[in-house]
């Protein structure tokens, strides 16, 4: 330990004092006016020796004392305001030193966004040492005060920007927080993002601060070392006895590197910072959610400008799909795949799967950590170098794309979802300039058609709930939904199949006072914002729409969405318009294939979600395999339009599984497990599902969801182990459908005699667990008949509601013609469908004419308007529902996901 005395020139005359030396002097500038070196020597020498000989002289044994660290002690000292200083083994060794403070019974506040490896060692404090440990939103200073403890509360670790989101605490605010209420705590900050240079905790309240001085102090990477600075003298010496007794004090020779490497720190922080900012705006202006405080819109950027110097070089930024990060990451050249920062070097990680990997899954999500964050730190390299590099690797991992645009230059335009800024939006409107190019600069300019199918559960009904597997599949049935613009600040639905309701709000009149935004790029709460849920129902719907539940919870999901996805002023005018050709309120997942329409919709209109630009077309040197717009949308947008369905989904069932809005969102197949159960829970996407066809038949009987799950509930506490029995089988059930319907060396004729038999094994449990009603039982009779053979079983909740048949390929047209009208006889309603289709469906916007459908505000204005295009949405309210599909289908190229 060194305590410094920073000297201060002599002025050479009156006239003219001198200056305190600047920041990048005193770096370069080693002085220790107490240790002169004996023979002059113009750089510190190692002093590479155990112990020294003589008795009370001022080195003895290494381990307590040497004069190389004391030369850089010295040094540290003077460049971080500080009157203390230490050198040890790591940063972690630093920090260990600190904590060695507290003791048992005694309370930690920390951040919620830290390094990994001081998330590890609060954890072993916590569970070995009897320290309590609260982890809070730091960015946040009124988060702090409830766990303020002025009896406790012994320390408060900070940590700004913290690593790897880059968060921005108010160190000056919270110091000044912590002192008022407990004047005892000890207030440490991990400086390493910042360095001494860019930024020194000691000057806004600090107590103690410690840098990871392998990082941006020493800025090689060849050494491993942790600084602490303070300028108490009781800290001092708790610390100093500490580093003595455990020996981790830095090797002389860490020590000459350190030393070394710290001259340069102003000069090379200089450079990273300025090519750390081309970085992170290439990549804002490419759409990416990027975090870096020297961008405008950065959260707190204020006050980071306050309490720092510059904006630091790290920074992180987030793709919306892991495997795309992992791509990327992987398709760099110059940028290395490493874990720590702070190199001459330039490096790039993936937090969640290195640096921060020893925070479990559970903790990382709680804290909002995205698992597909990108993380950058940037090095001294030529900034054209890096960013050719990492732009070569977003295309190689195909999150840009290369387009043409009508001038014939080319742009890197994003290929999953925009974040929506008027930047990104500028640059896509420049790369999709040209007649063959789309671009969303007026998306509320032109209607938008939009699908999604409807589902079916095909095995576990009921039993999904206490835990056991359920198969689900997209129907062929759809839900559409179109946007119209109207530009006469009012916002309309018309839910065609609700009895053609209609309901249209002024913008501005809508209770806007109680929204709080989801920012773009940012992920919805887990939980709905109930005020808002609660303005709209009471402030934005009149008596008559609350006298009607399905059209009133489908008015507060379309507004809740609207209103909290609003973002830069943006409130669009239009219309929106819903049906479906399946039935409504049957179990056949009306309500997600709704919700997954007015997500989209939404997103489309706010510019939240980008299509994919057209594919080049064939030419001479190359060949476009058309896919008939399959897997046109990426999984990327897929998943964002998923995430707002499932809100919608929360507003209409309260506590959805999942399992509807999925496939209506992503088609095909999968399995769904609840959490809780012991069993590996979550959606599994059922790989090389073979369309099939089924016949749903609509009992028309009403049921009661909830009293057929409290049902089912009632009878497992009266009776657990017949009602267990149940569940298990109906598990095996779900297992062997699944191997079934994944095998592709099944043969199609042994699959369908599979799942024939596993349908009937599977309603007669449900039967069991009295979830059957008699119209089920019937239409299960009649397509049981000798002449037709076939499996039925109930889908959904049952007790009404609809039935789903097998049908087989040797079923002749005729008997599934005369079937039918026998089940409309009995004044059910058959609907005959495959299973197992596309998901999400957008009409695509390339080529397709502008169908503008705003309300003319004069005659002259109407009769100039008579030789328009007819819009989308009269078409679409008139079209018979039996025509709709066909109508939808011929109007153009469908995207599909």
């Amino acid at each position: 330990m060194f305590s410094q005395d920073i000297p201060t020139p002599e002025p050479e005359t009156p006239f003219r004092p001198r200056q305190p030396y600047r920041f990048s002097t005193l770096c370069a500038t080693v002085e220790n006016p107490s240790q002169k070196d004996q023979y002059g020597s113009s750089s510190v020498p190692i002093y590479q020796t155990a112990t020294f000989k003589g008795v009370n002289g001022q080195y003895d044994y290494t381990r307590s004392g040497n004069p190389t660290r004391s030369h850089l002690e010295h040094h540290l000292a003077k460049i971080s305001s500080a009157t203390h200083a230490f050198v040890v083994s790591s940063g972690m060794a630093a920090l260990d030193t600190i904590l060695r403070m507290l003791k048992p019974g005694d309370e930690v506040i920390a951040g919620d966004d830290l390094y990994g490896g001081t998330n590890r060692i609060l954890a072993y404090l916590k569970t070995h040492g009897g320290v309590t440990v609260h982890h809070v939103d730091t960015t946040k200073p009124d988060t702090l005060l409830p766990y303020i403890n002025p009896e406790k509360t012994a320390m408060v670790l900070l940590e700004s920007p913290t690593n790897p989101l880059l968060k921005i605490v108010d160190l000056a605010r919270i110091a000044a927080d912590i002192k008022e209420r407990a004047p005892n705590a000890v207030i440490v900050v991990d400086n390493t993002m910042m360095s001494p240079y860019l930024q020194r905790p000691l000057e806004h309240g600090a107590d103690i601060v410690y840098d990871s001085a392998t990082k941006y102090l020493s800025g090689h990477h060849d050494l491993m070392a942790g600084v602490i600075t303070c300028n108490r003298d009781d800290l001092a010496k708790q610390m100093g006895f500490v580093i003595n007794a455990a020996g981790n004090a830095l090797t002389p020779f860490d020590c000459f590197l350190l030393l070394r490497g710290s001259k340069t720190l102003a000069i090379r922080m200089d450079r990273q910072q300025a090519t750390s900012m081309l970085v992170a705006q290439m990549l804002d202006r490419l759409g990416f959610k990027v975090h870096y405080p020297g961008l405008a819109e950065h959260p707190n950027r204020d006050v980071h400008e306050r309490i720092a110097d510059g904006y630091g070089a790290v920074l992180s930024f987030t793709t919306g799909d892991k495997a795309l990060s992992e791509r990327i990451v992987g398709a760099t050249r110059l940028w290395g795949i490493s874990v720590s920062f702070g190199c001459v070097n330039s490096l790039i990680s993936m937090p969640c799967v290195m640096s921060h990997a020893s925070i479990d899954p559970a903790t990382r999500a709680a804290r909002g950590l995205p698992e597909d964050l990108i993380r950058l730190c940037v090095g001294i390299e030529d900034p054209a170098d890096l960013l050719d590099d990492l732009e070569r690797a977003l295309l190689e991992a195909g999150a840009i794309t290369l387009t043409a645009g009508g001038d014939s230059h080319q742009c890197y335009v994003r290929t999953i979802p925009s974040e929506g800024t008027a930047i990104s939006r500028a640059v896509q409107k420049l790369a999709f300039n040209g007649p063959a190019e789309y671009t969303t600069e007026h998306n509320d300019d032109r209607e938008w058609f939009v699908s999604a199918p409807g589902k079916v559960i095909l095995f576990g009904e009921h039993a999904v709930v206490h835990g056991v597997t359920a198969v689900a599949a997209s129907v062929d049935l759809r839900c559409y939904g179109v946007t119209t613009p109207r530009h006469d600040g009012k916002v309309s639905v018309h839910f065609i199949d609700i009895d053609s309701f209609t309901q249209e709000w002024k913008v501005d009149d809508l209770p806007w006072d109680a929204v709080t935004p989801v920012r773009v790029g940012d992920f919805h709460p887990d939980t709905l914002d109930h005020k808002l849920v609660d303005a709209i129902t009471t402030r934005a719907l009149s008596p008559e729409v609350l006298a009607k539940p399905s059209a009133r919870q489908a008015c507060i999901a379309f507004l809740y969405m609207y209103m909290i996805m609003a973002h830069g002023g943006k409130r669009p005018s239009f219309n929106f318009s819903a049906r479906a050709t399946l039935p409504v309120g049957a179990g056949l997942g009306s309500s997600a294939s709704f919700s997954a329409c007015a997500a989209t919709a939404l997103l489309l209109l706010y510019s939240r979600i980008q299509l994919p630009a057209q594919p080049a077309p064939t030419t001479e040197g190359h060949v476009h395999v058309s896919h008939g717009g399959r897997r046109a949308i990426p999984p990327a947008l897929a998943e964002e339009v998923n995430r707002w369905a499932f809100v919608s989904e929360k507003i209409l069932h309260g506590n959805p599984s999942g399992v509807d809005n999925s496939v209506s969102v992503f088609g095909g197949a999968l399995s769904y497990t609840r959490p809780g159960f012991g069993r590996k829970a979550g959606m599994i996407p059922i790989q090389g599902f073979k369309s099939l066809r089924f016949l749903l038949t609509d009992s028309r009987v009403p049921r009661n969801t909830k009293q057929l799950v409290a049902g089912v509930a009632a009878m497992k506490e009266q009776e657990p182990e017949f009602v267990n029995g149940l569940l298990s089988a109906i598990q095996h059930i779900s297992d062997e459908a699944q191997r079934a319907l994944a095998d592709p060396q099944l043969s199609r004729q042994t699959l369908l005699s599979a799942l024939s038999a596993l349908i009937d094994e599977n309603h007669g449990y449900l039967v069991k667990l009295g979830v059957s009603h008699p119209s089920l039982e019937a239409i299960r009779s009649k397509t049981a008949s000798p002449q037709y053979a076939l499996s039925t079983k109930l889908t959904g909740a049952g007790g009404g509601g609809c039935a789903v048949t097998l049908v087989p390929d040797d079923l002749s047209e005729s008997s599934l013609r005369e079937l039918m009208a026998s089940l409309s006889g009995d004044s059910f309603v058959p609907y005959l469908t495959s299973v197992g289709g596309s998901g999400l469906g957008i009409l695509s916007p390339y080529n397709q004419p502008q169908l503008l459908a705003t309300p003319p505000e004069s005659p002259c204005e109407s009769e100039a308007r008579a030789g328009a295009v007819e819009s989308l949405r009269d078409t679409f309210a008139g079209k018979a529902t039996a025509d709709l599909t066909a109508w939808a289908d011929n109007l153009g190229r469908w995207l599909f996901v």
